[in-house]
């Protein structure tokens, strides 16, 4: 028996979320949500506009100024914890939506999705009651000391590949910080977001401090939260190209910007790495969820004495991946996302061909998986720096592996991007893993490891890869406002 059948879990028509009750779009509009694992229709979702977002922004103003303005922080952490479990009572059914939204297996949407979702919630609700501010004594003349308040409403509109883990990644520390949200889900996942709302209002939180509108991106929702002029901020995840549009419409009114965008992250491994741990860190960096995370790895650089005996070893642990329904417990690799990516993907490998590429396993739809949007895991050697595969980011089961010689010519490679997003690098040698990882233009870089996160700490990245960093304090600085208050003694 499935884990859908075992949990009786059946897809849901989506609604907007405003001023605390579900309601469909004025104008009645709908567009078909589609199951990526079966290319069939599974239910519908409410189309929202202009309209909708101002009725979002409306109420989230007014419960800015009402009770949820009034609350105390220790009540307001009771209230985001309380979230926090009750995603968790409700674990099966969210992760069940997850996988048949994204075509992810449904292990992983209950293991890594869900559980960090709640935990997002659970680490803002005791963070938020730890802080403090800045306070300086200036001689016997005067003490300055700062107060922080809320930034406003917040504008937050997510991407599709994690979509309740970075939703509440945004939500729950600008929650914490006493924000109102106006939340708009990528249109391909929009169940488990519409899950979430039901669980807000479970957990007691007053009417319009969270709204979800339902929609599309240019000439919709999505354009229509970043013209709001009573948005006082926005918080994207997303594609770079998406996140210029957003800040040309954001820029007539000065909101403030939080973005975590592409990347195009290098996987660097030395020599004197365990191989056999790097081959199985690089397996989940390259293809864990479809390939369809930001973090991913897809340009893997090898040292050179090591370069054959890697390739080996990753070629044939990729070959061991089950590739297949997301409901399937044995299933490694689910489908992606939808028609439109699994073409756009299938495309770049085929560039990667004309280009000179060879591909050592994958490239091509699995036998016997007709329905859905299913793709092999695809190594490509043979490239050079400049390959289009090599520099844009596919955002799918894909990766290029290179060899390397010396440590600056493969700090020139990993750093020739102009995405800045995260990094890899894999040694045993102490000094170098310290030299290097100071020499990689990116935001996060792991040593040894990968996707191991201390919510604490900053994340984000350089150049076209974002804008601020999230976690800990860092989001605090972007979810609210400081007033420096100077007292003449």
């Amino acid at each position: 028996m499935s884990v859908q059948q075992a949990t009786n879990v059946k897809p849901i028509n989506c609604l907007h979320f405003i001023n605390g009750k579900h309601m469909p779009s004025l104008n009645g509009k709908t567009f078909d949500n589609i199951n990526p694992a079966t290319g069939e229709i599974m239910g519908t979702v409410a189309e929202g506009g202009k309209e909708e977002v101002d009725l979002a922004v409306q109420a989230a103003r007014r419960a800015l100024n009402g009770p949820w303005g009034q609350m105390t922080l220790n009540d307001r952490s009771k209230m985001i914890r309380r979230i926090g479990d009750l995603i968790l009572e409700r674990k099966d059914e969210f992760a069940a939506l997850e996988s048949l939204d994204t075509g992810k297996p449904v292990w992983l949407s209950s293991s890594v999705d869900i559980a960090r979702s709640a935990y997002n919630f659970h680490f803002f609700a005791d963070y938020m009651i730890s802080m403090g501010t800045e306070a300086y004594q200036q001689d016997n003349v005067a003490i300055n000391y700062a107060i922080r308040r809320p930034v406003g409403v917040v504008g937050l509109i997510n991407p599709w590949n994690l979509p309740l883990l970075l939703l509440t990644w945004k939500l729950a520390p600008a929650l914490a910080a006493g924000n109102t949200a106006v939340m708009k889900p990528a249109e391909w996942t929009p169940m488990t977001a519409t899950l979430l709302t039901e669980v807000i209002r479970d957990a007691g939180v007053p009417d319009g401090v969270v709204n979800l509108v339902h929609g599309f991106g240019p000439n919709s929702a999505g354009a229509a939260i970043s013209e709001h002029p009573d948005i006082d901020a926005i918080t994207f995840t997303g594609e770079t190209k998406t996140g210029t549009a957003i800040m040309q419409a954001a820029a007539k009114t000065l909101k403030k910007l939080s973005y975590e965008l592409g990347g195009k992250n290098p996987n660097i491994i030395f020599a004197d790495a365990d191989l056999d741990e790097v081959v199985e860190t690089t397996i989940k960096s390259s293809f864990i969820n479809q390939g369809e995370v930001c973090l991913c790895g897809s340009r893997v650089y090898v040292e050179r004495p090591a370069y054959e005996k890697f390739l080996e070893k990753f070629v044939a642990k990729t070959k061991e991946l089950v590739i297949g329904d997301p409901f399937d417990p044995n299933t490694k690799v689910g489908a992606m996302i939808g028609k439109e990516h699994f073409e756009r993907v299938s495309e770049y490998i085929q560039i990667a061909k004309d280009e000179g590429g060879t591909i050592l396993t994958g490239g091509k739809r699995p036998e016997g998986l007709d329905k859905g949007y299913y793709l092999e895991p695809t190594i490509i050697t043979g490239l050079n720096r400049n390959a289009r595969c090599v520099r844009e980011e596919i955002f799918g089961p894909v990766v290029t592996v290179q060899p390397f010689d010396t440590e600056e010519e493969v700090i020139a490679q990993a750093n020739d991007t102009h995405y800045g997003l995260s990094a890899s690098l894999w040694t045993n040698d102490l000094r170098r893993a310290h030299r290097v990882a100071a020499k990689l233009e990116a935001g996060i870089i792991w040593v040894n490891t990968w996707f191991l996160r201390d919510l604490r700490t900053p994340f984000g990245g350089m150049k076209q890869s974002g804008i601020g960093r999230e976690g800990g304090m860092h989001s605090f600085e972007f979810y609210s406002e400081l007033t420096n208050i100077c007292i003449k003694l």
